[in-house]
């Protein structure tokens, strides 16, 4: 099992960094800058994208595919959307990359409150395994995603609550840790 990470974001906005949310700062430990602050994501050029490969290359993200969230592209639209918004956790990173469309990642911070980030073309975003997390799509209602995983996939949520997992007891210590530290 990894090492939890706060959430990371890397945008096509900034150089490859983070963009906080209104009200939050770089140093609150739910969210942080991590990767590779001066390179910049193209997702018109995914397929050749020189910062993508060093990213898959480092993170060693060795699977992706792409999915695209639409009323008309997705079988089982209504459904899938009410999964995703459903809150849950994974025992895996979760890994994103927008590479057309639009929407939102909810998060739960250090005090259980929520956080919306929202995700717009180029922006990629790591959620660690264990912290409970939900997607929406925005008043778009589209988005195309690459899905990265370290080794093979696994797509299964367990929803809140998932207290007893060992990747959630690992997250919760590490933001434990990260209080403790003061970040």
């Amino acid at each position: 099992m990894r090492t939890p990470r706060p959430v990371t974001r890397v945008t096509l906005a900034g150089w490859c960094g983070f963009s906080p949310e209104p009200g939050r700062s770089r140093g609150d430990p739910a969210i942080s800058l991590e990767l590779f602050p001066q390179t910049k994501l193209d997702a018109d050029n995914y397929e050749t994208d020189p910062c993508l490969k060093e990213i898959r290359r480092a993170e060693n993200y060795s699977w992706m595919d792409i999915v695209t969230i639409h009323k008309d592209k997705l079988p089982n639209y209504e459904e899938k959307i009410k999964t995703f918004y459903e809150e849950h956790l994974h025992l895996d990173d979760e890994i994103r990359y927008i590479l057309e469309g639009s929407g939102y990642f909810d998060v739960r911070d250090k005090d259980d409150k929520w956080i919306r980030i929202s995700m717009e073309k180029g922006d990629m975003i790591t959620l660690p395994a264990g912290i409970y997390h939900r997607f929406t799509l925005d008043e778009n209602n589209y988005v195309k995603a690459m899905r990265l995983f370290v080794g093979e996939p696994v797509w299964t949520a367990y929803n809140r609550p998932a207290d007893d997992f060992p990747a959630r007891k690992q997250y919760m210590k590490f933001l434990a840790e990260e209080a403790h530290n003061g970040v």
